[in-house]
């Protein structure tokens, strides 16, 4: 099920990378995969959200992600409600985008390999510009986008009260996996 946000967003992308033709050079991942990770001396902190959008624009190198912050799902329900009212504050900031492009393409086609995306990531209120190495693995049918990287909490004004903040990590680790497709 898409939500209008997600509806909205696609139509953004759409006029972003401008009208395409009959034969698409867009690609579309409707259900990529972020995950994040955070070490604690009490307990771990973890989450999983499987209802990423994303679309690239292959020729331009052009990248476009979002991700509505309370499709994370926990293993614990209060973990999932502190993350969402107390740090990301989601009914304020319901969403992150990502507006990328790839930097080391060679020629208008993704290959295997590792590339650099520099673009803007806006979460929480802020935008900041961001760097990371994907790996892309191609398939007869589909082409897999993957990494890691690094997010500081401070970088993006989440506030952790002093009494939790020795439990908490300052960085948090995110992993990503969006598989592509045709757009059709």
């Amino acid at each position: 099920m898409k939500t209008p946000i997600h509806k909205t967003l696609f139509l953004l992308a759409m006029l972003h990378f401008g009208v395409h033709s009959q034969e698409s050079n867009e690609i579309i991942a409707r259900q990529g995969s972020v995950s994040f990770f955070s070490y604690t001396s009490v307990e771990d902190i973890e989450a999983t959200n499987n209802q990423v959008l994303s679309i690239i624009d292959v020729p331009k190198g052009e990248i476009l992600v979002n991700m509505l912050m309370r499709a994370f799902v926990f293993k614990k329900a209060l973990m999932e409600e502190h993350f969402n009212e107390s740090y990301v504050e989601s009914d304020l900031y319901p969403e992150l985008t990502f507006i990328g492009k790839i930097q080391d393409m060679k020629n208008p086609k993704l290959e295997n390999g590792t590339y650099l995306v520099s673009g803007e990531m806006d979460f929480h209120g802020v935008k900041k510009e961001i760097e990371l190495k994907i790996k892309v693995s191609k398939t007869p049918d589909s082409t897999v986008f993957q990494g890691q990287f690094e997010v500081p909490v401070k970088d993006f004004n989440i506030k952790i009260p002093a009494l939790l903040s020795p439990n908490i990590a300052k960085n948090i680790q995110v992993e990503f996996r969006f598989e592509y497709f045709p757009y059709e």
